[in-house]
């Protein structure tokens, strides 16, 4: 266990601090990609640094540590839409999603399955504002809304299949409840 302080490295994610913890996951800040929530109890974390080896932090690294912050904060409040943050599955870090034809001459298509799941998040996002939207549209009648409804409650429901990727059961898709 690395412990509150300890430096780790990710096979991913790089080198990284830990800075705290939350149930069963440790709660690690890493340079290049910022803060991840990274459980227990994944056993690919090399401790770098014992927590109690662990000295003064570099004032750059404080200062990186900021700019993902604000970054962070800005992002989030762009534009209408509200960006949350939704993590994929350890599991699924550093993976690749491979598309492979059927037909033996032709080229599989092959891509980060990080970039993969940035776009389903979008695809959610963006079907959350399109909710909003025709629920809060005055010139839709009542009836038009609730039709309007089940078609983006079906394209939910479409999409549960990906819900795999997540790591939080509260960020998977939800369709028609029976």
């Amino acid at each position: 266990m690395p412990g509150i302080g300890a430096k780790i490295e990710h096979p991913t994610h790089g080198e990284g601090v830990v800075f705290g913890t939350d149930g069963d996951f440790w709660r690690i800040y890493f340079r290049e990609v910022g803060e991840k929530s990274i459980g227990k109890d994944y056993d690919q974390l090399n401790v770098l640094e014992a927590a109690e080896d662990f000295g003064q932090p570099d004032v750059s690294d404080i200062m990186t540590a900021m700019e993902h912050v604000l970054d962070d904060f800005t992002d989030k409040l762009r534009g209408e839409e509200r960006v949350e943050s939704v993590e994929i599955g350890d599991r699924w870090d550093g993976g690749t999603l491979l598309i492979q034809p059927a037909e033996s001459g032709l080229k599989a298509k092959e891509m980060p399955i990080e970039t993969f799941f940035h776009k389903i998040v979008m695809t959610r996002d963006r079907l959350r504002v399109l909710e909003a939207k025709v629920n809060s549209n005055s010139k839709l009648s009542d009836g038009d809304k609730v039709e309007l409804q089940q078609y983006i409650t079906k394209i939910y429901g479409s999409l549960t299949t990906f819900n795999v990727l997540f790591r939080y059961k509260e960020d998977w898709f939800i369709g028609e409840k029976k």
